[in-house]
């Protein structure tokens, strides 16, 4: 596959395109990264420099791409955090040249807004622009629980309700859908479920919870699930993959006592994910 990845970028650390450029290339795609940002760390350490595009910049960098006559051999366009609606209307720009060019091509939008525990963390206006001008427009998208919610317009607390949540989403344009850090009143004690639903179905896998919630998880899980998807066919098969490589990089981002995700550590079951979880079938 070949993926027009536009996300943020940090020297030290790894979210963005610093946490998905590298799983895609592991497993064989070619990734084509534009830059939003490029700063020296995340921002969860409250300190940091480096700067911040502006949306006409990418624009360009965009056109140059376009201009060596390759868009229409994208297969995908993979977006992250959008901190400015100009700069999601850069992005959707992007995603109607791929398509227009091969309309096979699908656009995997995670949308970043927030979490459970710590809310909204982006600018006010920015999760309205995501569910009503956005999110529509994408093939696969990939919120937290939290996500979800909000962009279903309800509180869901029983996997019946995250299903029925799921549909609200997927009327609006999205075909898959994936909610990661699902909790609701069925899950065991100290575990968690991420839920992959699609016009063939609807599957959940359990995972233990460990005690880290490193910056970068979603973008890489955002990151995999589309390759696997794409490569597979089968949304089942691509959340067992998924799930698979993302717990053993958190499993050595946890052994190595770090706050930064271990994808070096962890490649070997980023390239060859282990068989690990089973998702089971909810309909």
């Amino acid at each position: 596959m070949k993926i027009l990845s536009i996300q943020s970028s940090v020297a030290y650390g790894y979210v963005g395109n610093s946490a998905a450029a590298f799983p895609l290339q592991r497993l064989g795609h070619e990734v084509w990264p534009v830059l939003t940002v490029h700063f020296s760390n995340h921002t969860g350490y409250g300190a940091w420099r480096g700067p911040l595009l502006e949306p006409a910049q990418v624009a360009e960098v965009i056109e140059g791409i376009a201009d060596r006559g390759v868009l229409g051999s994208a297969d995908a366009v993979l977006s992250g955090y959008q901190g400015d609606p100009a700069m999601g209307a850069v992005i959707l720009d992007a995603v109607d040249k791929v398509k227009e060019a091969n309309p096979a091509a699908v656009y995997c939008c995670d949308p970043v807004m927030g979490d459970i525990g710590r809310g909204m963390f982006v600018r006010p206006g920015i999760p309205e622009y995501l569910r009503d001008v956005v999110v529509p427009r994408a093939d696969i998208v990939t919120p937290n629980h939290f996500e979800l919610d909000f962009l279903a317009g309800r509180t869901t607390n029983s996997l019946t309700e995250v299903l029925a949540a799921v549909d609200v989403v997927r009327e609006t344009g999205p075909r898959h859908v994936l909610v990661t850090s699902v909790l609701h009143g069925d899950v065991p004690e100290g575990s968690l479920e991420v839920v992959a639903v699609s016009d063939e179905g609807a599957w959940a896998v359990t995972t233990p919870l460990l005690p880290i919630n490193p910056n970068g998880g979603g973008d890489i899980t955002a990151a995999l699930y589309l390759a696997h998807l794409c490569t597979t066919g089968s949304p089942a098969r691509a959340l067992e993959r998924t799930i698979a490589s993302v717990f053993a990089v958190l499993e050595a981002t946890l052994a190595a006592g770090t706050r930064e995700l271990q994808l070096i550590a962890a490649q070997d079951a980023i390239a060859e994910p282990p068989t690990r979880f089973t998702a089971r079938r909810l309909r």
